[in-house]
């Protein structure tokens, strides 16, 4: 693996009580359920549609704090709309031997995510999936580990994340966290979590937020999770504050690492808030970075 420069964080980490409540989605809105393959390696991978998540270009959740005719300026020059920026809620599975690996599970069925129907459409069906890889626990990433009816959604995964992040997860209570208690398994941040797939500390947005690296032959792809949201504004200047960040200056601190590394790199990512499907390059462009997507 690169190296690549880590910001420590503990589960002990002290966060203010404020920014321990969940982001709140300005505007959920429902997808068509899609699945779009690519390999990565010898591995099959799909790109899976849960949601959109709309949010209002006003500075209260990208670029905090800075003047709005300023984001707006970057959006119109991306040739996108300056009243609103949109984001996708997607997930990524990986089918490689002897497992059957999602990453994330969307915002769930109980709010009208479609991940199960696009899984349907990757011909897999919830019983078969082995491992379920959480990067971290807001509930746009865990909430499709219930069922609407408040059960296991997928009954025979191990649910794996940092411990950091299910210590985080399980300070904040509430019934995702009691329903899938059993079936999670910790690991510690930068281990390999299971063969092919390492995890990859990306702290900041929460204590334990991971990103997943993986690896067949020499083909890789990192699951970058939340540490860039939109791929206009979070790429053009990675130094603003994202309101859903638990730690903004870590958060920061954090993106600002990765996407360098990532840019001189060059290694293909996927980015679960990008334009689906989410898969593709990050350069080097000004003073920041811009998006260049990409399949296999």
């Amino acid at each position: 693996m690169a190296h690549r420069t880590l910001i420590a964080t503990t589960a002990a980490a002290i966060v203010p009580a404020a920014l321990m409540a969940a982001p709140t989605f300005a505007k959920p809105s429902p997808a068509t359920p899609t699945a779009t393959a690519f390999k990565i390696g010898a591995f099959t991978a799909y790109a899976l549609r849960d949601m959109l998540n709309v949010v209002p270009n006003d500075g209260s959740v990208l670029g905090v704090g800075q003047p709005v005719p300023a984001i707006s300026q970057i959006l119109a020059d991306a040739h996108a709309p300056t009243d609103q920026i949109a984001l996708g809620v997607d997930a990524l599975l990986v089918e490689m031997p002897g497992h059957v690996v999602l990453l994330d599970t969307g915002l769930g069925p109980k709010v009208g995510g479609v991940l199960p129907l696009s899984l349907l459409d990757a011909h897999v069906e919830p019983g078969q999936v082995t491992d379920v890889l959480i990067t971290h626990s807001h509930p746009d990433h865990i909430g499709g580990l219930v069922t609407k009816e408040g059960g296991l959604a997928f009954p025979n995964a191990t649910i794996r994340m940092s411990a950091p992040e299910w210590a985080f997860l399980q300070s904040k209570g509430g019934a995702i966290a009691t329903v899938i208690a059993t079936k999670v398994r910790t690991f510690a941040p930068g281990a390999e979590v299971i063969p092919g797939i390492r995890s990859v500390p990306l702290p900041g947005h929460t204590p334990g937020h991971s990103g997943y690296e993986i690896s067949s032959g020499k083909t890789r792809l990192l699951d970058i999770g939340d540490t860039a949201h939109s791929a206009i504004v979070s790429l053009a200047k990675p130094g603003w504050t994202i309101a859903y960040d638990t730690d903004a200056a870590e958060g920061r601190a954090t993106r600002e690492a990765e996407l360098a590394r990532l840019a001189a790199s060059h290694e293909r990512i996927f980015a679960p808030h990008f334009p689906f499907p989410g898969v593709g390059f990050v350069v080097k462009a000004g003073d920041g970075y811009s998006w260049v997507p990409k399949l296999p």
